[in-house]
C-alpha cells in the first residue's frame, strides 16, 4: 500500500494513485478528489467508464509532470467475449452481429495473439476521444456520421492469454500509451472470423505504479476526513 501524503503536502504537489471504480468516468474520479482535497489536480491517462483500475493523479506543482507519467507503459487484464460485436467494441453498446465461435481452438487464439504482439498499426474505435476534423470522434459517431480513423503505431510488449473458457478469453497486455484494448478485442475477433468485444477491463500497472497500491476515491475521502478531525482535536486540546 502506498504511503498517503498529508493534505498540506498534496496541496503543494504530490502523486495520488486512484483505483477507479466501475462506471465512474476518469473525470468523476478526479473531480471527486479535487473537491475532497481542494487542490489543483490532473490525471495522467483516461480510463473508459466500464474499466476499473489505476489512475495516476498529480496535484499542485506536480501537475507539471503529467506528460512524463502519460508516456509510461501500461498493463491491463480483462476478458474478451467471442461470438459477437458491439459498435463501441465494449459493453457501452449492445452486442450484435452474432457469429459461431465453437470452432475456435486454444491454438488459434494464441496464434492470433502473436500477430498483435510487438510494433503494430492499430485503428482506434470510432467511439473514442480522438479528434477528426476538429471534433471528437465519438461525437461524430453518435451523430450518425460516417467516419474513418487512420491506423496509428502502438507497441504491444506482452500479450498473454491467461485463461480460455469460450466464449470468454482472459488476457494480460503490456502496451504503449495510445493503445486501445477495445480495438485489440475487435481485431482479435476479426482475424478469427467470429467477432469479439471487450467484456471487462482493469488497468493494473502504469510504469512501476500498481493498482494494488491504489485506493478508491471514497477511501481517500475517509482518510482525509479522519486527518482533519485529528487536526481539529489537536488544536482544541487543553
Amino acid at each position: 500500500m502506498q504511503k498517503i501524503p498529508a493534505v498540506a503536502e498534496l496541496k503543494k504537489g504530490g502523486v495520488i494513485l486512484i483505483d477507479k471504480p466501475y462506471k465512474w468516468t476518469s473525470f468523476d474520479a478526479v473531480n471527486f478528489i479535487k473537491i475532497a482535497l481542494r487542490a489543483k489536480i490532473g490525471h495522467c491517462g483516461t480510463l473508459d467508464p466500464l474499466a476499473t483500475g489505476l489512475l495516476i493523479c498529480c496535484t499542485g506543482d506536480m501537475t507539471k509532470q503529467i506528460s512524463s507519467y502519460q508516456q509510461l507503459p501500461k498493463e491491463y487484464t480483462g476478458i474478451f467475449h467471442f461470438g459477437a460485436e458491439t459498435e463501441t467494441y465494449d459493453l457501452e453498446s449492445a452486442p450484435g452481429n452474432f457469429k459461431p465461435w465453437e470452432h475456435i481452438t486454444e491454438e488459434m487464439i494464441k496464434t492470433a495473439a502473436l500477430q498483435f504482439t510487438g510494433d503494430i498499426m492499430q485503428v482506434p474505435p470510432i467511439h473514442s476521444a480522438i479528434k477528426k476534423d476538429g471534433k471528437r470522434a465519438y461525437d461524430l459517431a453518435r451523430a450518425g456520421a460516417e467516419i474513418t480513423l487512420d491506423a496509428r503505431p502502438v507497441t504491444i510488449g506482452e500479450f498473454e492469454i491467461t485463461a480460455i473458457n469460450l466464449p470468454e478469453v482472459h488476457f494480460r497486455v503490456l502496451c504503449s500509451t495510445g493503445t486501445y484494448i477495445r480495438s485489440l478485442a475487435h481485431d482479435m475477433g476479426e482475424i478469427l472470423g467470429c467477432g469479439a468485444y471487450l467484456q471487462e477491463l482493469r488497468r493494473t500497472k502504469i510504469g512501476n505504479f500498481k493498482a494494488d497500491d491504489a485506493l478508491t476515491p471514497n477511501q481517500y475521502k475517509d482518510i482525509w476526513k479522519e486527518e482533519a478531525e485529528q487536526r481539529r482535536a489537536a488544536t482544541t486540546r487543553p
